[in-house]
């Protein structure tokens, strides 16, 4: 018996300790995605400012990845 209340006891214990564990991820988790916007952001100014000081949009393609349709939304972006 003393195990059968242990055991509900442990359950309980360990059921009790989801929420908390899931509201912790969640800030995790949006704190993250707010890096990820904000490295974003950088990334676009320093695409802009690279363009402005005349590198060839092929070689901020290379350097980033992204596409060139990419790079030129985001330099008119900045003319917009």
């Amino acid at each position: 018996m003393a195990d059968l209340e242990a055991a509900v006891r442990k359950l309980r214990v360990a059921q009790a300790g989801v929420p908390r564990a899931e509201e912790r991820a969640a800030r995790i988790v949006a704190e993250a995605r707010g890096r990820v916007e904000q490295a974003r952001a950088d990334l676009a100014e320093a695409i802009r400012a690279a363009d402005r000081d005349g590198m060839r949009q092929v070689d901020i393609v290379v350097a980033t990845g992204y596409s060139r349709e990419r790079i030129r939304q985001i330099v008119r972006d900045d003319q917009s």
